[in-house]
This record gives structure tokens, sequence and C-alpha cells, in this order.
């Protein structure tokens, strides 16, 4: 096993240098080293690593939502709270709709199966979109509109509903039938995240406060560090609540962290966030890295043209609904194009879910997981590059 973890971040980070010196994302070093060391390719890594490699991947995302949470000012989400809610389902109703209409031509699977492989491949991927974000809120581009912030609430609950819809799809691709309960998940998770997040992040601030006032004052890396575990805690909340009650692990995170920015002086949700950063640099290796070693790169080839054609088709379909959520806002036409782009790349959930079709046995498997395979090849560098080239063309930095 530690054999893996120096492949993973020697060569993860040496790769990622590379790309940054020849101008590309960082993100694109690190998948190509995860596919080259992948089970399908090299076979360099432990077995070990890879039985764990979900729960890894999930610890990184964790510490970019408590970055992202640190980061977020809850006023300015006020300022476009409508915008925000409608980017968390439409852009990928409009995909779905995609596959519904197109995949059967194109790639001769039934309506059904059509709609699963809609739901594998429109989720966003948060792992590429909210560190850009992020990085967008702290050197203020666009943040005087409040841009980077809708991008990032409305991708920490996009993947939400999406899963929701994947497996009601699948249950009834298997011969069930879709309940008004399945559907009812998608908003009682996320205000039973957004609740639980918020007041776990109360009682936070108050321990730090109350450490503080009995002269044991508590240093902002061991608040990080409390942080961190207790996200973990929330994470497994959401496991452990599942047969009776939705709660979304991720916005309860983010929810966390944003109250304990939002009571901390300022000084201190600052340090700790830059905390966050420091660790985000290991977890950002370890993230993208696992993410290329889950793909199955034989089922590209197999993805052929058709496929290649129906991601961009689906994509356009994608485009317009950001586009419908952009109606009636003060957003210019770049920057309407800008959330279009930041809205493309899909990495962490096709690579989490797109083999389940196949090995549930349906008949639409090989396909859900060629055509999630080809997604994430495309999009993850297509999306991330495109936000890194265009934003300072795009977005006006706030004065």
């Amino acid at each position: 096993m530690l054999l893996s973890l120096a492949i993973i971040i020697l060569a993860g980070l040496f790769a990622a240098a590379i790309s940054e010196k020849i101008g590309l994302p960082r993100i694109i070093g690190m998948l190509g080293v995860g596919i080259a060391v992948s089970p399908y390719v090299l076979d360099l890594l432990d077995s070990s690593i890879l039985g764990i490699s979900s729960e890894l991947r999930q610890i990184a995302l964790i510490i970019i939502l408590i970055k992202a949470g640190l980061s977020l000012d809850l006023s300015d989400l006020k300022k476009v709270g409508r915008p925000a809610v409608m980017m968390s389902f439409l852009p990928a109703c409009f995909e779905i709709a995609g596959y519904v209409c197109f995949a059967p031509l194109l790639l001769e699977v039934d309506c059904m199966e059509a709609a699963v492989m809609g739901a594998v491949l429109s989720a966003v991927s948060p792992a590429v979109v909210v560190p850009r974000m992020v990085k967008l809120i702290e050197d203020k581009q666009g943040t005087a509109k409040s841009i980077p912030q809708m991008i990032l609430a409305g991708a920490s609950c996009d993947d939400i509903f999406v899963i929701v819809l994947f497996s009601t799809f699948t249950a009834m691709a298997q011969g069930g039938s879709a309940k008004v309960t399945d559907f009812l998940d998608i908003p009682v998770s996320i205000v039973s995240g957004v609740i639980l997040g918020a007041a776990v992040g109360l009682a936070l601030y108050l321990f730090f406060e109350k450490s503080y006032q009995h002269s044991r004052k508590i240093r902002n890396t061991a608040k990080a560090v409390i942080m961190l575990g207790t996200a973990f805690l929330l994470m497994s909340v959401e496991s452990f609540a599942k047969p009776y009650i939705a709660v979304s692990g991720l916005l309860a995170v983010v929810a966390m962290a944003c109250v304990v920015k939002l009571r901390a002086e300022k000084q201190v949700s600052a340090r700790m966030s830059e905390k966050f950063g420091k660790l985000w640099i290991g977890a950002e290796v370890m993230l993208f890295v696992l993410v290329g070693a889950a793909v199955d790169v034989r089922y590209t080839l197999a993805a052929g043209a058709s496929a290649l054609l129906m991601i961009f088709i689906a994509l356009i379909f994608r485009a317009i609904g950001v586009f419908i959520c952009m109606l009636g806002t003060e957003l210019n036409l770049k920057e309407r194009l800008f959330c279009i782009i930041a809205y493309l790349p899909k990495a962490t959930v096709q690579a989490a879910i797109g083999s389940v079709p196949l090995s549930l046995g349906l008949p639409c498997g090989k396909k859900v997981l060629s055509v999630a395979v080809l997604a994430i090849l495309i999009t993850a560098p297509l999306g991330a590059i495109g936000i890194d080239r265009t934003y300072k063309r795009l977005l006006s930095p706030e004065k």
C-alpha cells in the first residue's frame, strides 16, 4: 500500500507540474497518471488501495467542500437564490432529456435505458468545479454578481438530485416502479443536510469560544482537525439515517463550514481556510489520480463515434438548461457563457456509478460505462481548461 501511495503522490504531482508548465490544468496530468497506473493499463496500484479508493476520494472531496464553506459568504448566496436553486436541477433535467430523445437513435437503447444513461452522465463534477470556484472567490473574480458562489452552490446540490434520479431509474429498468417518496427525498435531503450542518457548525463555534474563555485556547490547526473529523461524522450520518430520512452529507459539510465562518472572527476563518487550502494540495492528487484509476479505458474504444456525438448533443441540452437558469438575472452574455462552461465537467459521480448498471446486469450496462468513461476523458479536461482559460476574459474583477 505504501508503494502505491508513493506512486499516486509523486507521479501525480510530477504530472501536474508538467501539465501546468505547458499551460494545461493540473487535473489533466493527474487523471493521465491515474489511467496509466490503473488495473486496466500498467496495473501498478495495490488492490488494498483500490478497495478503499471511493473512501479516499470522498475524504478529498470533503476537504475542498470545507474550504468552499469557509470561503462562501451567505449574504452573496441570498443575492442569487433563485438561479442557484435552478442550477441544482434544471441543467441535469435538460441533459437527461437529451439522452432520452437521442440515445435510442444513436446507441440503440430503449427510453428507460436512455434515462439511466442520462442520470449517470448528467451530474456535474464538484471535484473539478468547486476548487476553481473557491479560487475565483478568493481572487474576487465575478464575485460582485456572486457568479462563483452561485455555481458552487448549484454544483453541490446537483449531484444529490442526479443520484436520486439514478436510483429511481435503475429500479424501474430492473422491473420496479417509481414512487413519489423517491422524488421527495431530493428536497428533504437538501433541507435536512443544511439544518444538520448549520446546527453542528454552531455547536463547533460555541465549543471553540468556550475553550478560549477558559484559557484553553485551541490553535487553528487543531480547530481544522476537529472540523475535518466532524465532517467525516456528518458524512457517516447520511449512511446511518438512510433507512429513516434522506440527509445530504455533502451539503451538511458545506453548511457547517459556512456557519463557523459566519460566527467566527474574520482572521480565524481566513486562517482555517488557509489550512484546508494546504491540505487540498495532497488531497487533490489523491482524488484525481484515483478517479483516473477508476476509468476503464477498454470501454472507451468500444464507445465509438456515436457515443461521442451523443455526449456533445447532451452538452448542448445542458447548455440550454444553464442559459434558462440565467434568465432574469443581471448577468451579461459573457458571464452567462462562463456559467455554461463551468457546468461542463464530469468526473467523480461518473467514476463512482458508471459501472453500477453493468454490475446490476442491465442490458445497457456496457454502453452506459463506455459513454461514462468517454465523458470523463472529454469533459473533465474540457471544463477545467475552459474555466482556467476564460474566467479573466468573461468575468469582471470585483473592485
